[in-house]
């Protein structure tokens, strides 16, 4: 018999309620078996987006700072560490300049994109596409005292809405 809070799925019935019933010992599931072990990879450790998105900020912070000491400290000082070899100085400029540059083309590349996939204002395409839906007549067997069920979805036609919006005999 099943219980008054249950849903039938097509694997198993599924118990909202806080009862469990009890099995023998020694007899389980598969599928208890598997959703257990995966329970317990899922409570214990990181997810592994925090672990990308810990590593992202820790290799961001320390790449700033060995770029702030290449662009700051002078020559002399990091040849006497034993740093004999690094970029030339004008690259602490050229890169993130060059950077700023290719952010800003590929940002304006992106919006000439759209622009040319856009249709003219003119095209009736703006009103009307493959997914557009006239509104459905309604059911003439109706009677007036009937109750008129929900209408489908359907686009609104574009004179209607600017009778609705710019007609001054509608404002009240």
């Amino acid at each position: 018999m099943e219980e008054a809070h249950s849903v039938n799925s097509p694997r198993r019935v599924l118990s909202f309620s806080k009862r469990r019933k009890q099995k023998p010992f020694g007899f389980q599931d598969s599928d208890n078996i598997r959703s257990s072990t995966l329970r317990a990879s899922q409570v214990h450790g990181p997810k592994p987006s925090e672990v990308y998105g810990f590593v992202g900020s820790i290799s961001t912070v320390v790449a700033t700072l060995i770029f702030l000491i290449w662009a700051y400290v002078p020559d002399k000082l990091l040849e006497s560490i034993g740093i004999h070899y690094y970029p030339s100085r004008y690259w602490v400029l050229a890169m993130p300049t060059y950077l700023m540059v290719t952010l800003l083309l590929g940002l304006a590349f992106y919006i000439g994109l759209n622009f040319i996939a856009t249709p003219q204002p003119t095209s009736l395409n703006t009103l009307f596409d493959e997914y557009s839906r006239e509104p459905g007549e309604i059911d003439s067997q109706m009677e007036e005292e009937d109750e008129r069920p929900i209408d489908p979805i359907s686009d609104i036609d574009i004179t209607r809405i600017n009778d609705l919006m710019f007609n001054s005999s509608h404002v009240e």
